[in-house]
Order: C-alpha cells, then sequence, then structure tokens
C-alpha cells in the first residue's frame, strides 16, 4: 500500500469526468487499499479517485467512530434521493482547512459494485448520505466549494493558491 498525492483545489484536474470502472482487477483493488490509507492518513472520511489525480468512478468511505468500517463505491449511482434537504458543514482534502455550509438530500439510495465486484444497493441517510453525495460530486469533477457564492469561492482559490506558494517557498 501507498500513501498517494491528493490534488489540491483550484488544480484544474479535479473538475475531469470520471470514467466508468471495466474490471474489479488487481489494479483496482490496489488502488481501493491504497485510497483507504491515503483518506485514513490524512483523518478524512471519504475519498474519491478523482481526489488522487486517478479519474475512474471509485469512491472510499469510512464515516465510523473508529474508523474501522471502510465503504468501497464502484460505478456509484444515486437512484433516489430525499426530496427533505439540509444543511452541512463540509470539508475537503482537496481543500483544506476550509469549511462552508451545502445543502444535500437528507438520504439517498445508491447503487454500486464493491470491493470485490459484487453488485450492491445501500440506503444511506444522516453523514453518510452527505459523504455519498460529495465524493460523487467528485465523480463529476465537482469541488464542493462550487456551492458556494462566487465571492466565497475566489476567497477560496486565492488563499489556497497563496498557500501553496508559501509551502513552495519554504520547501
Amino acid at each position: 500500500m501507498a500513501l498517494l498525492p491528493i490534488l489540491q483545489y483550484p488544480d484544474p484536474r479535479l473538475h475531469t469526468l470520471a470514467r466508468p470502472v471495466k474490471e474489479v482487477d488487481a489494479r483496482i483493488k490496489t488502488l481501493i487499499a491504497d485510497m483507504l490509507e491515503t483518506m485514513y492518513d490524512a483523518i478524512g472520511i471519504g475519498l474519491a479517485a478523482t481526489q488522487v489525480n486517478a479519474h475512474e468512478r471509485l469512491i472510499v468511505i469510512d464515516v465510523s467512530e473508529q474508523h474501522d468500517d471502510p465503504l468501497v463505491l464502484i460505478n456509484p449511482e444515486i437512484t433516489w434521493a430525499s426530496a427533505e434537504k439540509v444543511m452541512n458543514e463540509e470539508g475537503c482534502l482537496s481543500v483544506p482547512g476550509i469549511y462552508d455550509g451545502v445543502e444535500r438530500s437528507t438520504q439517498v439510495k445508491v447503487t454500486a459494485l464493491d470491493g470485490n465486484g459484487q453488485s450492491r444497493t445501500i440506503e444511506a441517510e444522516g453523514l453518510l448520505a452527505v459523504c455519498i453525495q460529495h465524493e460523487m460530486d467528485h465523480l463529476l469533477g465537482k469541488v464542493f466549494v462550487e456551492y458556494l457564492s462566487p465571492l466565497k469561492r475566489n476567497r477560496i482559490k486565492t488563499k489556497m493558491l497563496k498557500s501553496r506558494r508559501d509551502t513552495e517557498k519554504s520547501n
């Protein structure tokens, strides 16, 4: 297993549309293991393949308290979302240190393949539902800050670019 570099907003690669996974083979299983290790190391609860510059429809999530209940969703599709929505404070491993409110459905039903290529349907609510929607946005090339006002988005972009320049200067 290996830690993978996480793309940072406003990297244009974060806007790449992910393509379907054709086969759950050894390469995909290695990517899953590496993504889980990367997510846990970054103290995150979700990670999309897009965020590690692997533009395939694959997400890993673990919203458990002990971080020991990973969920792998390959080629996920939301088949139903509740009309009821809730505003939650969201953050993102690709936008470190930034949190803001995003409105999401309170419940979703998702069909996907698991890490062994088996089809499954998941009914999710609460934090898991929010996390699934957030990570699936990444597969569509969308970062949560795009739900924010243009003013907020530009401030975040400026802050992220400045942080990157400061990091590069100190290395």
